[in-house]
């Protein structure tokens, strides 16, 4: 099955292909639409040539900053979204020498564990976290014992909280419906 995340084929099939693709596109899904933050992995991809964690964690940060920024960006904030993204790379070589799915593989890990792992990575916080292992466990196959209860309710069936419930321009049209509510609510409860 191919991910359908972005609405773009080449896209959308890096991030069915490469996991390294999937965390980066996780990781710029903040202040930013979803689908564009998901086809920011092709972007870097397209530009130096396949996306290399190694060569993302090495590169010069001045160069890997600017080469974001190129127009189309990868990201509204590509400069300091560029040093998250090195950052990320770095600790995937130094915790897991560049393998990616060694943060739910590792000891067969149950859900808190990978949980955890994510959380540890630069730029994912709580919630980021949860979301990336209900996309794991809802879309990638990757279902650690425990992992639903571990994602909250993103890892609930049927829900439309987030990427991990995108699987076609309905899906994602109906998760941005339930952000806006959550948004909407958010806002009055912290009116005065």
């Amino acid at each position: 099955m191919t991910l359908w995340l972005t609405g773009d084929p080449t896209a959308d099939q890096l991030l069915t292909d490469d996991p390294f693709a999937l965390l980066i596109g996780m990781l710029l899904d903040q202040q930013y639409p979803m689908e564009a933050a998901f086809a920011g992995p092709a972007k870097i991809a397209d530009r130096m040539g396949g996306l290399d964690v190694h060569r993302i964690a090495e590169a010069d940060p001045s160069e890997f900053a600017s080469m974001c920024a190129t127009p189309p960006a990868v990201h509204r904030y590509p400069g300091s979204m560029a040093g998250r993204i090195q950052g990320v790379a770095a600790a995937l070589v130094e915790q897991y020498d560049g393998d990616v799915t060694r943060l739910w593989s590792d000891g067969d890990p149950d859900g808190p564990t990978v949980l955890k792992r994510l959380k540890a990575l630069p730029g994912f916080g709580d919630q980021k976290a949860r979301i990336f292992l209900a996309l794991l466990g809802k879309q990638v196959g990757v279902q650690p014992a425990g992992w639903a209860e571990a994602a909250g309710a993103y890892g609930e069936p049927g829900a439309r909280r987030s990427i991990a419930d995108v699987t076609d321009a309905a899906t994602m049209a109906q998760v941005r419906v339930t952000k806006q509510a959550a948004k909407a609510a958010a806002k009055a409860t912290a009116a005065p």
